[in-house]
């Protein structure tokens, strides 16, 4: 059973993906009794998608809500508890082969009077558990990219330059954020407003990214620095 299951997660997308040795036929059972229920789910909530290329796998007490805004590639997972809110002026275009786990948030809106741009998620894209997406901005993430868990991306600024007005009177700035192909984003990262992440990059843990990095870095902090060159260090 295990050959049989990994090869047909392989032509679902996963290229060269193989079930580890030890997980016996009775979890590899059960794991597929899961999917069956979460790819059901996922059927009914594709139909109110703008697009769907293939299968949709939808866990327990997801809600994604404004749904004609969504459009999903082939083998797209949202896991349990997940949240979704597309209402955005470029709507939420997601790849293939794409995971958003337990309890991630992805918020496009806060308040309908200045709906936000649009976030676009690219092929092959890992979203670990309780990660928060703000999309006022533009928010793009490319290719191969992984998020660890609790990752934090906010997409705006309060203006502030006024001492004698109040930051809620003074509006917001909306520069966007761009994470190239090919980036791992550490657990609890936070990246802010209108930085620029470089193709391939690596971000430590618990840092916060308040700058461009330049493509193959290793960066890490309060704020973020860059500590090595990932092709020099080869």
């Amino acid at each position: 059973m295990r050959k049989i299951v990994s090869k047909l997660i392989q032509r679902l997308g996963r290229k060269s993906y193989i079930i580890d040795p030890t997980v016996s036929n009775y979890h590899i059972f059960f794991i597929l009794w899961a999917r069956l229920f979460q790819m059901i789910r996922g059927f009914w909530i594709k139909q109110f998608f703008l697009k769907s290329n293939g299968i949709l796998f939808v866990g327990i007490n997801s809600k994604i809500r404004f749904r004609n805004k969504i459009s999903v590639g082939k083998t797209v997972f949202f896991g349990d508890y997940v949240e979704i809110n597309a209402l955005s002026k470029r709507g939420v275009l997601i790849g293939n082969n794409v995971s958003i786990l337990k309890g991630t948030i992805i918020e496009c809106t806060g308040v309908i009077r200045d709906l936000g741009e649009g976030l676009i998620i690219g092929n092959n894209v890992g979203i670990a558990q309780n990660c928060f997406i703000q999309v006022r901005g533009m928010v793009e993430i490319g290719n191969n990219v992984i998020l660890g868990p609790g990752v934090s991306i906010f997409s705006e600024n309060h203006n502030f330059s006024d001492p004698n007005k109040y930051i809620n009177e003074q509006g917001e700035t909306r520069k966007g954020v761009v994470i190239k192909n090919g980036v791992w984003i550490g657990s609890n990262v936070t990246i802010l407003d209108g930085v620029t992440i470089g193709a391939h990059c690596i971000i430590a843990a618990g840092s916060v990214v308040n700058k461009n990095l330049p493509e193959y870095t290793i960066a890490g902090g309060v704020p973020a620095k860059v500590l090595k060159n990932r092709i020099n260090t080869l």
